[in-house]
């Protein structure tokens, strides 16, 4: 069969529009809104990171990315949604716990964080704060220490869930010095400091912004902090190096993530407005006045401190036995 000779010259036209609508649709997400699935409550120092980047996002890509708050099993249930997101459209910020020490916690967990997550940006990190109920005796560390081991058993310690940065810590730190406290897990920072306040929990080791206005204020009293440096918000308070446990240092992090099945040059852009609105002045000196860290990384950087956090606290899970409460 012969074309035309208009048949033939229009050919390379329609191969072209052919090539480039994948191009087109790519530059025209995203088509909706956004949902960027935050699994710990509203208030939480995830919630806080995750509305500052969402405000951000949504005025630059054109369409509102709308927080959606979904609580429960330690952040494992928000972060699960996001790893079997198949929308296109769902991102999440999720912390220590449900993206590296999950899977040594949990054997039957729904989503392989190294597998089923697309790392975007780190965002945010902390150090954290030893502190206890201002009955507790023992004035310093050394004291409730001492306190603690002619105590076994007797004291409990809260933490945001089993496997986040504030339970591990206070298990590095029990580890360290001998102690035996009893472990009580909350959904979110808010409800344990209302129990350590009311003393029905008498520890916690928490990110500073999580306490520093109860610190402030007299109603909890601060033994050590988790940094190498002592905080500037709380410059009375020692670090654990300083009260002899040296190398014990952490911090409690959250980035944001998106599915493992995210196109890569959209995790690169997310990754990129992130560091963007990390960047903004106002933005920075809000979380950083909180007692935050503001970071901001390349997906490849996220994904590394994801491994080296697997390994220094799954090692710690497996030699301790740590178990995930039900």
């Amino acid at each position: 069969m012969r074309l035309s000779r208009r048949a033939l010259m229009l050919a390379p036209l329609g191969a072209s529009a052919l090539l480039a609508r994948p191009a087109l649709a790519q530059a025209t997400w995203p088509e909706r809104p956004l949902r960027l699935i935050v699994p710990f409550p509203a208030g939480s120092t995830p919630d806080t990171a995750g509305r500052a980047v969402a405000t951000h996002l949504g005025q630059v890509l054109g369409q509102p990315c709308v927080v959606e708050n979904k609580a429960g099993a330690g952040g494992n249930i928000g972060t699960e949604a996001v790893a079997k997101a198949t929308d296109g459209h769902t991102i999440g910020v999720s912390i220590n716990g449900p993206l590296s020490t999950a899977p040594s916690l949990y054997p039957n967990l729904g989503y392989d964080p190294a597998k089923d997550l697309a790392p975007i940006s780190l965002l945010l990190r902390g150090a954290q704060i030893l502190v206890v109920h201002p009955d507790v005796p023992g004035r310093d560390f050394a004291g409730f220490v001492a306190h603690a081991k002619a105590n076994p058993g007797k004291l409990a310690f809260g933490s945001v869930g089993s496997g986040s940065g504030s339970h591990l810590a206070m298990a590095d730190i029990m580890a360290r010095t001998g102690i035996e406290m009893l472990h009580v897990p909350y959904r979110g920072f808010p409800p344990a400091v209302v129990d350590l306040i009311a003393g029905r929990i008498q520890a916690l080791v928490l990110i500073g912004a999580g306490i520093l206005p109860q610190l402030q204020a007299g109603q909890v009293r601060a033994l050590a902090v988790t940094a190498e440096a002592r905080l500037p918000q709380a410059p009375e308070v020692p670090t654990l190096a300083e009260v002899g446990l040296p190398d014990a240092a952490s911090y409690a992090w959250n980035g944001l993530i998106g599915p493992a099945s995210m196109p890569a040059e959209r995790v690169e852009r997310l990754s990129e407005e992130t560091r963007k609105a990390l960047a903004v002045p106002a933005t920075r000196a809000a979380l950083e006045g909180q007692g935050f860290e503001v970071l901001g990384s390349t997906p490849a950087e996220f994904a590394r401190t994801m491994a080296a956090e697997r390994a220094r606290w799954g090692g710690l899970i497996a030699r301790l036995g740590i178990k995930a409460e039900a």
